[in-house]
């Protein structure tokens, strides 16, 4: 097969499982056999399409929510590891062949908390229907049906597999423990692309800097893992290679829990330790297209995950745009090949970001350039350096992760430097202008291929500028931006939470760019609320901070009831116990 055709049956088997339509399964299993059969790719690119089609229709049929709540009380496999939520521990459970969210609190929390995906817990609860906001939500990650656990009684340590995967996280986070809070939960993020425990603050650092990537699994690691096992490997035969080579895979998805990155990483290695051992090397480009096509049909539901779809997107640029940007980039090689990874990254990223959270950060260019040559090094060592130091203990362990401490800290840095650049953001605007220069010019110009390369890095220059050269325009008079969250702002700023806030409303403030808070109203001043004031002070200018009586928010006023005038911001209070009550406009201008 090309890798023409391949990309073309991974695009067919993607939109056939975005469709998901009624196709019977056998006829279209019938079709993709005769295809491989008589070696015809144009049929096995149809009969792929229709195979999808079916499998996603199966797949969504599967998610039937219960049609009636009920008490269950029984053995469960714990399927992803707990994680907390607005007070209570959200996790995804099995029970009878059916995937559920399990949500507990309290004595049930803290005892399902230091659990890990694959070990089974007794359990009772009530099981019911997910509403009907959430059943979309739920259904693309397999999920039917929601659980509210009410007793937690004993646990096993389930498979063989599981107890050793298991083992190796507890022995690295155990190791990591004279790192601080912050880094220590990077460090699970760059080597296992576990982010539960990173703060909010850290976690929209990373995002604002186009730098979330580092923190998920991908190519990278798998390849790192590979490497290591590499002196044992060179001493099988070649049958024997490929099976421990796809086992130790196989393996580090476990330990990686399988996210929609791993699946990818996980499939393209599969696929070429494959075609090394059969003595048929392909081309990158053909084997993310086959990895593609083939998890897609393993999971339609795929296509709808946008982890996975950030995931295929960056390799596609990376494999398609990379090499060529890095042979005419001026400069040091090295700086160039840098250069040209990052932007193609990010070019194969922007069609999936975009529409979806509205921009592309100008920052994660340069943010990349200076954080991505400290992450593979941070996760090798992390990693090895990371497994000694949970088996040895102290004192030793922090010895050994002074490497670590010093490259978490730089990327953070860098993370934190991206997020407070005044950049601004790639909107859907700036990138159909520049793509409309790049076709008016090649269609006007198209004897004149020569000129393709500047055009293109002309319409990508103006694309990356555009957002600090225009920023938006106008006065904002009122906005929300998050949830529970309302802005007013003429020539001063005036925020009013009336419930905590999270990292929506760091990056609904940078979407406003806004840079300071004149006045921030804490409308019930408790302990979340405190948590939102003291995480808004750590990344904007905060002025006066107005609570209710009884506030716990630290420097805080209890504001007397009246007028106030905050610049050309009107605040009247009516209340002041036991919630701040205030009405909020924007006096109109002399």
């Amino acid at each position: 097969m090309s890798d023409r055709a391949a990309v073309a049956l991974a695009l067919a088997v993607c939109a056939g499982a975005w469709w998901s339509g009624a196709v019977p399964l056998m006829p279209a299993v019938a079709v993709v056999a005769v295809a491989l059969l008589i070696r015809r790719p144009l049929l096995l690119v149809a009969g792929a399409a229709l195979l999808a089609g079916a499998l996603g229709h199966r797949a969504w049929d599967g998610v039937t929510p219960p049609a009636s709540a009920r008490t269950v009380a029984r053995e469960v496999v714990l399927l992803s590891d707990p994680v907390d939520v607005g007070g209570a521990l959200r996790l995804e459970v099995g029970i009878t062949g059916r995937r559920v969210e399990a949500w507990a609190r309290g004595t049930s929390a803290a005892a399902l908390r230091p659990r890990l995906t694959g070990e089974r817990v007794v359990v009772e609860g009530r099981l019911r229907p997910p509403p009907p906001e959430a059943r979309r939500r739920l259904a693309l990650r397999h999920v039917g049906a929601r659980m509210d656990i009410e007793h937690v009684g004993p646990w096993q340590p389930g498979s063989a597999a599981s107890r050793l995967a298991n083992g190796l996280r507890r022995t690295l986070v155990h190791g990591a423990a004279p790192l601080e809070r912050d880094q220590r939960a990077l460090l699970t993020g760059f080597v296992l692309g576990d982010d539960r425990d990173q703060s909010v603050a850290v976690a929209d650092d990373f995002r604002a800097a186009g730098l979330t990537h580092l923190l998920a699994v991908s190519g990278q690691n798998v390849a790192f893992v590979l490497v290591l096992c590499r002196p044992v490997l060179c001493r099988l035969g070649l049958r024997a290679r490929w099976a421990a080579s796809v086992a130790v895979i196989g393996f580090f998805g476990l330990l990686t829990r399988w996210e929609p990155s791993v699946l990818r990483a996980s499939a393209m290695a599969a696929l070429a330790v494959t075609a090394v051992g059969l003595g048929r090397p392909a081309s990158p480009r053909r084997l993310l297209a086959l990895a593609v096509a083939g998890v897609v049909l393993l999971d339609p539901l795929l296509v709808h995950s946008m982890s996975f779809r950030l995931s295929v997107g960056a390799s596609a640029g990376i494999l398609l745009l990379a090499p060529a940007l890095a042979r005419r980039l001026p400069g040091p090689r090295w700086l160039a090949e840098a250069l040209a990874v990052t932007s193609a990254a990010q070019v194969g990223v922007a069609p999936v970001l975009v529409p979806v959270f509205g921009g592309l950060p100008v920052a994660s260019i340069p943010a990349n350039l200076l954080a991505v040559p400290a992450a593979g090094p941070l996760t090798a060592w992390g990693l090895t350096a990371g497994m000694v130091a949970g088996v040895v203990g102290p004192p030793a362990d922090a010895v050994l992760h002074l490497p670590t401490s010093l490259l978490v800290g730089w990327v953070a840095g860098v993370a934190r430097w991206g997020a407070a650049l005044p950049l601004g953001q790639i909107e859907l605007d700036h990138l159909a202008a520049a793509a409309a220069l790049v076709v008016a010019t090649v269609l006007a110009c198209r004897r004149c291929v020569r000129f393709a390369l500047p055009v293109g890095v002309a319409a990508v220059t103006f694309a990356v500028l555009a957002p600090a050269l225009f920023p938006p325009g106008g006065a904002l008079s009122e906005a929300a931006p998050a949830p529970g969250a309302r802005l007013w702002r003429s020539d001063a700023t005036v925020l009013v939470l009336d419930h905590a806030g999270d990292g929506r409303l760091l990056a609904g403030l940078r979407r406003h760019a806004v840079v300071r808070l004149d006045t921030v109203i804490a409308t019930r001043g408790t302990k979340d609320q405190a948590t939102t004031v003291a995480l808004l002070r750590s990344r904007v200018d905060v002025g006066t901070v107005l609570a209710p009586e009884g506030h716990v928010i630290r420097d805080a006023l209890v504001p007397p009831e009246g007028t106030l005038d905050v610049g050309g911001v009107r605040v009247v209070v009516t209340a002041t116990s036991p919630t701040l009550q205030a009405q909020v406009q924007v006096r109109p201008s002399p």
